[in-house]
């Protein structure tokens, strides 16, 4: 799997904390991860700009599965879902983060990165990512509801596909300089 890391520029100074704690469990599991972290160059990106370049990460193949976060975490996760093809979640402790991952089986997830962020925050980012990779995702949870889960998990997903229209629809009814300012961020990261 190919995971992206990308925050909020509120956040950018928690950027490099959360690509590491990814890197240090998906690494040897045999993922890899790319850092699309946020840019010192002056021009800050608020969660919604970032969600749609998160949305042209996953929606064009570039990753599969994306962690992400902004201050409070609900944001990103609030604006992630409006968009075609993420199923974002929230997720501020391990265990959140594991059931995420085994029930839902989304390619995004939306961390805290400010609130509740204080003593050992970086513990609780670190534990919440362990979680979040310890296992196989959609596999379901618990044991004795995974097949009903995974069935729960595949008419969410069938809904979502029904009731929004393609990637490219929206990015056609967006406004130009908003578009064009998250394909900039890409062309940064040389993706």
């Amino acid at each position: 799997m190919k995971i992206g890391v990308i925050v909020a520029s509120s956040n950018k100074d928690k950027n490099q904390l959360v690509f590491e704690a990814v890197r240090k469990v998906a690494e040897p599991k045999g993922h890899s991860v790319i850092n699309f972290g946020v840019f010192d160059d002056g021009e800050n990106f608020s969660y919604v700009e970032i969600s749609l370049v998160i949305g042209m990460l996953l929606n064009r193949g570039i990753v599969d599965f994306v962690v992400t976060g902004c201050s409070s975490g609900q944001g990103m996760m609030l604006a992630c879902n409006n968009l075609p093809g993420v199923i974002c979640g929230y997720a501020p402790s391990p265990e959140d983060a594991f059931l995420f991952a085994r029930i839902n089986d989304g390619n995004a997830v939306s961390l805290p990165l400010g609130l509740n962020f204080g003593w050992c925050g970086e513990l609780n980012l670190q534990n919440t990512i362990a979680a979040l990779f310890d296992g196989e995702f959609g596999s379901g949870y618990p044991e004795k509801d995974a097949e009903r889960k995974r069935r729960d998990t595949a008419l969410l997903k069938k809904i979502k596909s029904l009731s929004t229209v393609s990637f490219d629809e929206l990015l056609a009814k967006l406004d130009e300089k908003l578009v064009e300012k998250a394909e900039n961020y890409l062309k940064k990261c040389e993706v």
